[in-house]
C-alpha cells in the first residue's frame, strides 16, 4: 500500500497565484520608478500636465459655441393641462360635479397640476366644473347643456 499524504492546508501556507499580484504603475513619478519618460510617452501636453475639463484640443469649445443669454423664462408662468369637452363627455357620461382630482382619477390629466377645459367637441350632459378654468367656447357649450363652471 502506498503511503498517503495527510498534510492539512493551513492559513499561513496560502499564497496568491504567481503573477496575480502586480504593483500599480505610478505614472509620472520620476525616472526611478519606471524609466526615462515614466510611462508618459514623448513630448506634448499630456506628458507635461493634464488638460483642463472641457478642453477640445484648440477647437472652439462647446460652452463657447452655445448661444449666450437668449430670451427669458418667467418663473411665474402657469402651464395648464388641457382637456376638451369631448373627452369630459366620454369620461363622465352621467355628468355631475367634476373637479381636477376627478379628472386625474379618470386618467385625463396628471394630479396636482392646474387644468383648463377647451371647447373641442360637444357637451352631451350637464357638467358642474369646480376648481378648473375653461375657455370661452367651452364655458358656452357647458352652460348650453345646463352645466356651470367655477374656478374657485
Amino acid at each position: 500500500m502506498a503511503e498517503e499524504d495527510n498534510t492539512i492546508v493551513q492559513m499561513h501556507d496560502l499564497r496568491p497565484a504567481p503573477g496575480a499580484k502586480k504593483d500599480r504603475i505610478r505614472v509620472g513619478r520620476g525616472e526611478g520608478s519606471k524609466g526615462k519618460t515614466s510611462g508618459r510617452g514623448a513630448k506634448g501636453t499630456k506628458k507635461r500636465y493634464q488638460v483642463r475639463p472641457g478642453f477640445e484640443g484648440g477647437q472652439l469649445p462647446l460652452y463657447m459655441r452655445m448661444p449666450k443669454l437668449r430670451g427669458f423664462k418667467s418663473p411665474f408662468k402657469v402651464e395648464y393641462q388641457v382637456v376638451n369637452v369631448d373627452a369630459l363627455s366620454k369620461a363622465f357620461p352621467k355628468g355631475g360635479e367634476i373637479t381636477a382630482e376627478d379628472m386625474a382619477k379618470a386618467g385625463l390629466v396628471r394630479a396636482n397640476q392646474p387644468v383648463k377645459v377647451l371647447g373641442d367637441g360637444e357637451a352631451a350632459v350637464a357638467f358642474t366644473l369646480k376648481g378648473v378654468k375653461a375657455s370661452a367656447s367651452a364655458a358656452k357649450k357647458i352652460e348650453a347643456a345646463g352645466g356651470s363652471v367655477s374656478e374657485a
